[in-house]
């Protein structure tokens, strides 16, 4: 079984993420249980997927806002957001507006071309599962979330920027 990082460990991933253009039927025929389906699979399909029976997830791609999905939010177990490429950061502003707008409590997962470079920085913004891009070593990825010790501004871990938790001591 693949692997992924949740939580700063490496642990087995048994979601199956559902690419775009799959239809219906193949998907509603998968053998896997946990399925990632893409929002836009959500939206029009939501009621023969919840008769599945089977664990659903959304992903978003990243120009799909999560407002999309707004009244599933607080029911949905995993939500990815896509990084379709490393250069595309809507993902981190969607992954905060989840955490702090939403109050999203699920599981927060970055998927697509996810290096090992901005992954502290994604924890920061909420993202609490990482699947790694092709390529990236889990064991070096997992010594990104120790690359910073102090941070200067407020984010979804630590809501206090540094001069504010200076002055509260």
């Amino acid at each position: 079984m693949p692997t992924l990082i949740k939580n700063r460990s490496v642990v087995e991933n048994p979601w199956v993420i559902v690419p775009k253009d799959e239809a219906l039927e193949a998907l509603l025929a998968r053998s896997e249980e946990q399925l990632l389906v893409p929002a836009a699979t959500w939206l029009e399909h939501r009621g023969a997927l919840l008769a599945s029976g089977k664990q659903l997830g959304v992903w978003l791609d990243s120009d799909q806002h999560p407002e999309i999905i707004a009244a599933d939010i607080p029911s949905l177990p995993v939500i990815a957001l896509n990084f379709p490429v490393f250069s595309d950061g809507r993902a981190f502003s969607y992954a905060f507006a989840l955490r702090k707008h939403y109050a999203y409590k699920g599981e927060l997962r970055a998927i697509g071309d996810v290096l090992r470079d901005p992954l502290f920085y994604m924890k920061r913004c909420g993202f609490d599962a990482f699947d790694l891009a092709d390529g990236v070593k889990i064991e070096d990825a997992l010594s990104a979330f120790s690359d910073f010790h102090t941070t200067y501004a407020s984010t979804v871990e630590e809501p206090l920027p540094l001069f504010r938790r200076r002055f509260a001591h």
